[in-house]
């Protein structure tokens, strides 16, 4: 339990439903300065309190357990690496891969517990299929695409099935002082809220060249860290491109410290390669056509997928789009979906994370 209204719900909802119930909060910080307050993350001092006092109006006991070690390791640390290798992490994504399934899931069984249920906003139909929200404004099925098949075998989503503002109606019903509570953003592990900060502090000074696509040299900074694959803001170059038009991160090659800098029509991409899949769909095979969805709030693109189960690095995957694609970067995930072949949602067939573009 999170803390915010969704896993109050949940709860309710399965407590509702004649399940023996238990809430758990995961503690991935020794630190309480560490996560952020105010409803901003996920994982706070303030937040456990509100889950015990769902928990208590529930009637159901409340643990708190600490995975803070775990969450250092493949979270945080994580995060860092893939920076410092140039890469754009997304560490939500990686803490529903990492901690709030894999992590929760083993312990939970270890223990006795039939499965897993959290406020997420997905669906598991009548076949086992893992399928967007009834709610495409809060779906969440792209950050659960990491998950294994095992994982999802043994998960509940009690509230995929409800839009937002009905979630919140029936917190108030049950009196949850989560009800009004604000949705949770940012990285939790960040205070400040200042990335490029903690990444300096953690990566350290790496000085390195901004050039063009000529390789003209226009600019030093202190590290490939500080950008992304398709910035603009931020880049405080005084020399204009020729033709006066905006520059754009096109590349960062984080050996050399080498960021490249060009037109936007240099950030479209037709091809993407993955690795490391997560396989939850049998169709996830050989080659086939699907939608892919590179953000968690980004659209989704038909493409024409050639998957290889079997490859080194946990398999690989390469999609051909069916039209040019702008901002894709490596350490990204490439959820694909079957998109609603019965009416019902589209399904997730899996995902990789991004290695490469051409």
């Amino acid at each position: 339990m999170s803390g915010g209204v969704d896993s109050s719900v949940a709860a309710a909802r399965l407590v509702d439903a004649g399940h023996d119930v238990v809430g758990v909060h995961l503690a991935l910080s020794k630190d309480a300065q560490q996560t952020r307050e105010s409803a901003r993350g996920c994982c706070s001092l303030e937040d456990s309190a509100d889950a015990r006092r769902v928990c208590d109006k529930l009637g159901i006991p409340f643990y708190v357990w600490d995975f803070s070690d775990r969450f250092k390791e493949d979270v945080i640390d994580d995060f860092v690496d893939s920076y410092a290798r140039g890469e754009t992490p997304n560490p939500c994504l990686r803490c529903n891969e990492k901690i709030k399934f894999a992590a929760l899931l083993e312990r939970a069984v270890t223990l006795g517990f039939d499965a897993i249920a959290t406020g997420h906003y997905a669906l598991i139909d009548d076949a086992g299929n893992l399928r967007r929200s009834t709610d495409s404004n809060k779906d969440q099925s792209y950050v659960l695409g990491v998950m294994t098949r095992d994982e999802l075998d043994r998960c509940i989503f009690p509230v995929g099935d409800t839009e937002k503002p009905q979630i919140r109606e029936e917190a108030a019903a049950h009196g949850f002082s989560t009800a009004s509570k604000p949705d949770s953003y940012d990285i939790c592990f960040i205070p400040d809220g200042n990335t490029q900060a903690f990444l300096g502090k953690s990566i350290g000074l790496r000085p390195g060249m901004i050039v063009d696509q000529d390789g003209a040299e226009l600019k030093e900074h202190d590290g490939a860290f500080q950008y992304t694959i398709g910035q603009r803001k931020g880049l405080n170059i005084r020399v204009p491109a020729a033709d006066g038009q905006p520059r754009y991160v096109t590349d960062i090659d984080a050996a050399t410290g080498t960021v490249t800098v060009g037109p936007r029509a240099a950030l479209d991409v037709t091809t993407i390669h993955a690795d490391r899949l997560k396989v939850l769909h049998p169709a996830m095979d050989g080659d086939f056509d699907a939608h892919v969805q590179i953000r968690a709030h980004g659209g989704v693109m038909s493409c024409r997928a050639r998957v290889d189960r079997d490859s080194d690095n946990g398999g690989s995957m390469t999609l051909e789009l069916s039209e040019p694609l702008s901002g894709v970067a490596r350490g990204q995930a490439a959820v694909l979906y079957l998109p609603d072949p019965d009416g019902q949602g589209d399904i997730v067939l899996g995902s990789g994370t991004i290695c490469g573009t051409d």
